[in-house]
Order: C-alpha cells, then sequence, then structure tokens
C-alpha cells in the first residue's frame, strides 16, 4: 500500500484533531463514547455530554467490555450521580488528542477536563502532575498480553514465535497510538528478536506495516476480533481479556495464551487519577474509592482482568 493510501486510511478513521469518526462501519467504534444515566438508559456516541455529565472519565479503550456492569453498579451505589459520560480508546490519542490540546470528535469538541483520565502507562498521567493536571493516582487492575486467532487455531498457532511465519495474516494495535503495542507488544516482540520481521520497522496507523502480510489498527480490541472473524486477519496481539470478551460473546474466537515475562503481566498496571482542571471532584473521588472496593475488584475479575492489591489501591502521589 503506497503512503497516499495509507494517509487516505488515517483520514477515513479519524477526526480532525485527534478524534474518531464514529460510523457503523468503523468496528463499531461510536460505542466507545458512553453517557450512563440512572436507571439504566445508556446513550450512544452524545460527545457533548463530556460537557455537561455529573462525571467524566477518559480511559484506556481495552476495558470497554467491563464499564456497562461496573458503572452500573457504582450509579446503584451513588444514585445522585445520574449522568457519568465515558469515553474508551487509547490512552496515548487521549492525552495528546484532547487532553493536551482541543480535540474533535466527529467535528464535535469534546472536553479537555474531564474529571478522571486513566491509562496501562503511568508515565501519561505523569506527564499531567508536572502540568499541575493531576496530583494523585492509584493502580486500579492489570492485564496481560494473549494472541487472538479464530475458533479452533486452524493455523495451530502455539506462540508468540510464531508470528514470523510466510503463512499467516497479522493484525495488532498500532504503535503511535495503542499502548498494547507501543509499550508492551513491541517489546514482547523484541525481547524475542522477532520486531522487525513482523512489523518492518513501520510505524503508522491503519495501514499495512508490511503489505499483505502484517496490519496495524486504528482501535484494535474492535478490528482485530472483527478481521479475524472475516477471515482477513489469522492472529492479533490483545489483551487476554478482549478474548476473555469475544468467547462471552459466542463469537468464533480462541485465545493462545503467552507466558510470563513474555505476556508482561508484571508490567501492566493500569494507573487512574483525577485531573485538577475537572468540574466534579467529589464525584471523581467516590468513583476511586469504588474501585478499591471488593465489587469494582470482582467485577474486573470476571472480565480476565488481574486484580489489585490493596497497597496499590491506596492513593498516592506522584
Amino acid at each position: 500500500m503506497n503512503k497516499l493510501i495509507k494517509s487516505l486510511c488515517v483520514l477515513l478513521l479519524t477526526g480532525s484533531a485527534g478524534g474518531v469518526a464514529a460510523n457503523p462501519a468503523d468496528a463499531g467504534h461510536g460505542k466507545d463514547y458512553r453517557t450512563f444515566h440512572t436507571g439504566g438508559k445508556i446513550e450512544y456516541g452524545l460527545i457533548e455530554n463530556s460537557y455537561s455529565a455529573e462525571l467524566v472519565m477518559y480511559l484506556a479503550g481495552n476495558q470497554f467490555m467491563v464499564m456497562q456492569e461496573l458503572i452500573q453498579d457504582f450509579q446503584s451505589k451513588n444514585p445522585d450521580i445520574k449522568s457519568i459520560y465515558v469515553e474508551t480508546i487509547p490512552p496515548g490519542q487521549i492525552l495528546k488528542g484532547q487532553l493536551l490540546k482541543q480535540g474533535e470528535i466527529e467535528g464535535q469538541p469534546t472536553a479537555m477536563n474531564p474529571d478522571i483520565f486513566a491509562s496501562v502507562n503511568i508515565g501519561h498521567l505523569k506527564k499531567l502532575n508536572k502540568k499541575d493536571l493531576m496530583n494523585q493516582y492509584i493502580i486500579y487492575t492489570h492485564n496481560k498480553l494473549e494472541l487472538m486467532v479464530a475458533a479452533g487455531n486452524p493455523k495451530g498457532i502455539k506462540g508468540p514465535e510464531d508470528l514470523v511465519r510466510d503463512d499467516i495474516v497479522q493484525s495488532h494495535p498500532n504503535p503511535l497510538t495503542e499502548g498494547i503495542f507501543k509499550f508492551y507488544g513491541s517489546e514482547m516482540l523484541r525481547d524475542l528478536g522477532l520486531y522487525e520481521k513482523v512489523t518492518g520497522n513501520a510505524e503508522c496507523r491503519a495501514c499495512w506495516a508490511i503489505e499483505g502480510k502484517t496490519w496495524f489498527t486504528a482501535r484494535h480490541h474492535r478490528e482485530t476480533p472483527d478481521r479475524i472473524e472475516k477471515g482477513e486477519a489469522d492472529v492479533g496481539i490483545v489483551w487476554a481479556t478482549e478474548v476473555v470478551h469475544a468467547n462471552a460473546q459466542g463469537r468464533p474466537i480462541d485465545g493462545v495464551a503467552i507466558p510470563e515475562p513474555l505476556n508482561k503481566l508484571n508490567k501492566v498496571n493500569y494507573a487512574i487519577g483525577i485531573m485538577t482542571n475537572g468540574r466534579n471532584a467529589d464525584n471523581a473521588a467516590r468513583y476511586l474509592a469504588y474501585l478499591a472496593t471488593d465489587a469494582a475488584q470482582s467485577i474486573y475479575a470476571k472480565y480476565g482482568f488481574v486484580k489489585a492489591s490493596p497497597e496499590e489501591l491506596t492513593v498516592k502521589s506522584f
């Protein structure tokens, strides 16, 4: 794929300021902008609610499958917080395209001051701290890498070493905006000495890193299972929780476990903190306190996440 076609793909998938278009053909991306109301009503794609909801959270996208049960449980215990806006997209994209500059989703401006921001890279939170936008944080859950394959594993993929095989097509998170690959998947491939063979050292988004062999997604947690189901890819690096979610939905997807330490379980820490410029600091504090409860931790574990320790769930300063 030449550079012009790559650029057109990115333009089709992205908004003008780091936002992502929410259209039906875009692997379900519109579902990544949800407003939860007390009573169970959920609204999708109402970006303007980022300015008005009683709690606004921009979160690492790979926990999208947890949010409905989690938020509704939180609201059942805090019914006075009547509207909660939750965005679940790559945290690097949030940081650069929405917190540090004005962002847009489908041409609509999105608030630069959510009440809460969470990432799989604590370095993102430290950058906000240096700009006096965040003072404290907690580690609230963990995850690990896994390979996603079609049901029955028709290609007989046994582990990440097989990613150098010439008979498979791959779908991986891009190294520009998706922390799973930028910080963890790429490190795993380098640990194995496979990075150049698998990626061609490409740095792009929504593109062929290696023509016809390795695709870099714009939003991997929705695109990779979609591509595997359609027969457009044989394997992809994902979070283990995404395989659990696909199985829970009855999708024709299987997982191939990656052993420690290659799966990065010892490094994947989900960090969350309250923005100093948010509108709803008290509600945000209540949410962080809720994350430390057995109820919240059990919900995350139900979806394949690894519980945080009591010490990690204690609020810390940078």
